[in-house]
Formats: C-alpha cells, sequence, structure tokens
C-alpha cells in the first residue's frame, strides 16, 4: 500500500533553529483537532503531530487541500510565516 502524498512540516527554521515553543506541533494539529463526546481531543486524520530523528514536525496529508483548502493554506501560511523547514512528498 502507498503511503497518502503528505507536507511535513519542520520544526527548524530556514537558517537551522529550533522552533519554539517546544509544542508548537501539538498546538498547531491541535486547532485542527475535535472533541468527542467523551470529552478526548482526536487529531484530526489529515494533520498529525511527529517527531522526525528527533525535530518535531507535523504531518499534513494533502487531502485536506481539497477537504478544507482554507486550513490546508493557513498550515502552509504558518510554516512560511515562521520560516519553517518545508518537505512536499511525491504525488
Amino acid at each position: 500500500m502507498t503511503p497518502a502524498p503528505t507536507i511535513i512540516i519542520q520544526g527548524t527554521t530556514l537558517n537551522g533553529r529550533t522552533f519554539r515553543p517546544s509544542d508548537w506541533a501539538e498546538r498547531l494539529s491541535g486547532a485542527m483537532s475535535t472533541f468527542g463526546c467523551d470529552h478526548r481531543m482526536t487529531y484530526s486524520p489529515y494533520v498529525r503531530p511527529l517527531t522526525i530523528n528527533g525535530v518535531k514536525s507535523v504531518s499534513i496529508d494533502k487531502k485536506l487541500r481539497e477537504v478544507d483548502a482554507r486550513a490546508f493554506e493557513f498550515l502552509l501560511g504558518f510554516a512560511r510565516d515562521n520560516e519553517l523547514q518545508v518537505l512536499d512528498s511525491a504525488g
């Protein structure tokens, strides 16, 4: 099974600094989350925090562009405004 095309926003700025605060990936992913009837937060299936080689990151499923273009542009705008490194998978 081929993984879904994704964009990864890394917690490293274009000049190599670690982005702060340290929980930025959880906060950004939390902005796209919902709360269920059990009062627990559930991350969006399209936006998830993760750590890659010790670097906090956010994974964005490219399907989000079709589902909610404004949310997709918000996330990319966040990366651009904060000069974060962005990796774009093929597809």
